[in-house]
């Protein structure tokens, strides 16, 4: 036992006082900050951007419709032909020309209409005049079947049916979903740290096998305690240097935002247009109450319970992943021979992370969600994506979380005892790049 600590330390002091890490802990999170602030910048620039679209309205139809927003001005073109149309359109640099031809209705008039553009327009551009034509289209329906104006105004309203719970508490849309993007934010800090603080342990084990000085250490080491205490302190080492970079990420951002006044809202808002797991996600009502009620369930999230379950699944995470890798680093001689192992190791978190988000947010107690937060491999995401909801009623039931932390206890020790054994054999085996069946035959000695 004084061996571990003894190697705990060491791995420890290693990292903590090389000259690179250092500077990357305070480097950093000035780039991380750096990088949000330019793009929250370069959003609000763009935003700022007024896109400018030509009309040519040669119908009876659509001469008040046009009406220019934040975003979007609108240039009408009168008593010219329709080349000409387009060629001020190029000329003028205009995001494209919408051209209304004359026709005998409204019917013909529409279908004939064409959006001329230079490139190929998003989404964006499209989606309001779609909406202007297809509102049009509608109210002309409506009332060649004998409905007034007044009528088409009230039948157009929309409608958002009333939830609550059967105690009568108010219930919001979007809440789960909510409660799914905060787990799987813990989640995915998980993940990076899995990638990127694995392959340290794993550069780690390499740099000591291609520099001879493992022999040394294990004539008076055994193997399994070498491989225990560079996992353990190459963990602190990231803890340590994690914990900064949140303290000091978080400091920078609150300072930086409150001197420019730059706001988030347009990051936001790109995010939730580009994001397919967040575009599930039904629209908060703009009202006063409603952002309190929203805000209140916010709070009422089990942050307590959440974060300490994160604690654990982090470390359990890690400790199964960071064995593997210490396992890759003893059976390969160099980094660019890892790249066959490393794919196997990334992919069951990219899994966890991608049908972890598709699955809690349409349905956190489903099957799918419930079996994927079990797997060990992918449960200190998956899991964590759905334990906002909290424990018990309307939560995760107690059963499945004791049976996740169980069951990835289990794993890692299971791993932790394989990855001995290939440790045991990879730590003195050089200029050889083993195969998957080779590492079969390791396991068996």
């Amino acid at each position: 036992m004084n061996k571990l600590s003894l190697i705990i330390k060491r791995e420890y002091l290693a990292k903590v006082r090389n000259k690179s890490f250092v500077i990357m802990t305070f480097l950093s999170p000035i780039l991380m900050v750096a990088m949000i602030v330019l793009i929250a910048y370069l959003t609000k620039v763009n935003d700022s951007q007024k896109r400018i679209i030509a009309v040519f309205n040669e119908s009876d139809y659509f001469s008040t419709d046009f009406n220019t927003t934040e975003r979007t001005s609108f240039v009408f073109f009168k008593r010219i032909s329709l080349q000409a149309a387009k060629d001020s359109t190029l000329s003028l640099g205009f995001s494209g020309l919408l051209h209304i031809p004359i026709g005998s209705d409204l019917e013909e008039v529409t279908q004939n209409s064409f959006f001329y553009s230079k490139e190929p327009p998003n989404s964006t551009l499209l989606d309001p005049l779609e909406n202007i034509f297809e509102e049009r289209l509608r109210q002309r329906r409506l009332i060649d079947i004998g409905v007034s104006t007044e009528e088409f105004t009230t039948i157009n309203n929309s409608f958002e049916i009333n939830i609550a719970t059967f105690e009568g508490e108010q219930n919001l849309k979007g809440i789960n979903e909510m409660k799914a993007f905060v787990g799987g934010g813990f989640g995915y800090l998980i993940m990076m740290f899995i990638i990127i603080y694995g392959g340290f342990v794993m550069r780690s084990v390499i740099e000591e096998k291609t520099s001879r000085i493992i022999e040394v250490i294990i004539s008076s080491v055994k193997p399994f305690q070498l491989m225990l205490g560079k996992i353990i302190g190459t963990s602190l080492a990231g803890i340590t240097q994690f914990s900064i970079w949140i303290v000091s990420a978080s400091l920078l951002l609150f300072v930086i935002f409150l001197v420019s006044g730059i706001d988030l809202t347009g990051i936001s808002d790109q995010s939730a247009m580009v994001s397919n797991p967040m575009s599930t996600i039904s629209p908060m009502p703009q009202t006063t109450d409603a952002m309190q009620l929203y805000a209140l369930e916010f709070l009422q999230i089990p942050w307590f319970l959440l974060i300490s379950l994160f604690l654990v699944y982090f470390v359990l995470g890690y400790l199964i992943y960071s064995s593997i890798y210490a396992a890759i680093g003893a059976a390969v001689d160099n980094e660019t021979d890892t790249q066959q192992f490393i794919f196997p190791i990334i992919l069951p978190l990219m899994l966890a992370i991608y049908v972890g988000f598709f699955s809690v947010f349409s349905n956190p107690h489903g099957p799918i969600a419930v079996a994927f937060s079990l797997f060990p491999f992918t449960s200190p995401i998956v899991m964590l994506m759905r334990l906002p909801g909290g424990i018990g009623e309307g939560g995760v039931p107690l059963w499945q979380i004791i049976i996740s932390i169980v069951l990835l206890i289990v794993t890692f020790v299971g791993i932790v005892w394989l990855a001995a054994k290939i440790y045991r054999v990879g730590i003195l085996m050089y200029g050889k790049k083993p195969t998957y069946r080779e590492l079969y035959k390791w396991l068996k000695y």
